[in-house]
């Protein structure tokens, strides 16, 4: 399987996004359906501290994000929905890409987003 696609809701706005076929993504899909608090982090991402760490195995030492990558910083271990392009970050892990709806991240302050398969 090359990827996965996901829906991520938030409020009545649905994106649509695809999950790349690592064992990363294979962890976190593991955990759906996951509703998840993201908070605003610099005006950049959308954040949140997974309660439990997802593996690191095979991924590359950093990755530089940019708008709808969807990636897994794990020196922290938070989920991170970039909507703002940002630099090269060691520990960051592309997790994949929102493909339609992004809009629905670009609002101030915190959403709640739930994360399920694109059936």
């Amino acid at each position: 399987m090359d990827s996965i696609r996901i829906k991520i809701t938030i409020g009545q706005k649905a994106a649509t996004a695809i999950l790349y076929d690592n064992p990363t993504s294979r962890d976190f899909v593991s955990l759906f359906p996951l509703t998840l608090e993201m908070e605003d982090y610099n005006q950049t991402e959308k954040i949140n501290l997974l309660t439990q760490k997802l593996t690191s195995k095979d991924a590359p030492s950093g990755f530089d994000p940019s708008v709808g990558d969807i990636t897994y910083y794990e020196p922290w271990g938070n989920i991170a929905l970039f909507y703002k392009d940002f630099g090269y970050s060691n520990g960051l892990i592309s997790l994949g890409k929102i493909t339609s709806g992004l809009e629905a991240f670009k609002i101030s302050g915190t959403i709640i987003a739930k994360f399920e398969l694109d059936k």
